[in-house]
């Protein structure tokens, strides 16, 4: 029963990897890909960092292409790249608190967030505690890395 569960999350994560190359690099940020997909296994929303400004986020991105009160959300999984964020500059809402907000029970990340920007993320520790899934999918942790080549200090 597993088995299925995984192939589809290795397949859906690979797709937010894609994504994630089509990110324009930025030198103060991570290039991430993520895809919500619904229960029903279809994807309803997508988004890459930057694709529709200099500062959002791709689950931002993604998570704007629907409807907040969407009932989807709340069977759906989200797969990020990387750690959903928990700490943004003023005025702009962390991705962790995003998902929570949409409802999204079901989150499926590839790394967790170096401390290369922000001290100490605290994403998957904050989704864990309001109760949502937390998925990590170490098999992909070099191809999601690989789209943040830009980025001296990696590691």
């Amino acid at each position: 029963m597993h088995a299925p569960a995984q192939d589809q999350d290795l397949r859906w994560m690979q797709r937010a990897i894609d994504l994630s190359a089509l990110c324009p690099p930025a030198v103060g940020a991570y290039s991430v890909g993520a895809v919500i997909i619904g229960e029903d296994g279809t994807e309803m929303a997508s988004g890459y960092s930057r694709a529709t400004g200099p500062h959002e986020h791709a689950e931002e991105v993604a998570l704007a292409q629907l409807a907040p009160d969407d009932p989807r959300l709340a069977e759906a999984t989200i797969y990020s790249t990387l750690e959903p964020c928990s700490q943004r500059r003023a005025s702009r809402t962390p991705c962790a608190q995003r998902i929570l907000k949409a409802g999204i029970p079901r989150v499926v990340i590839a790394w967790r967030e170096p401390s290369l920007f922000v001290d100490n993320c605290v994403g998957y520790e904050q989704l864990v505690q309001a109760g949502v899934t937390v998925v990590e999918l170490p098999e992909l942790m070099a191809a999601a890395k690989a789209a943040n080549s830009h980025l001296e200090g990696l590691s």
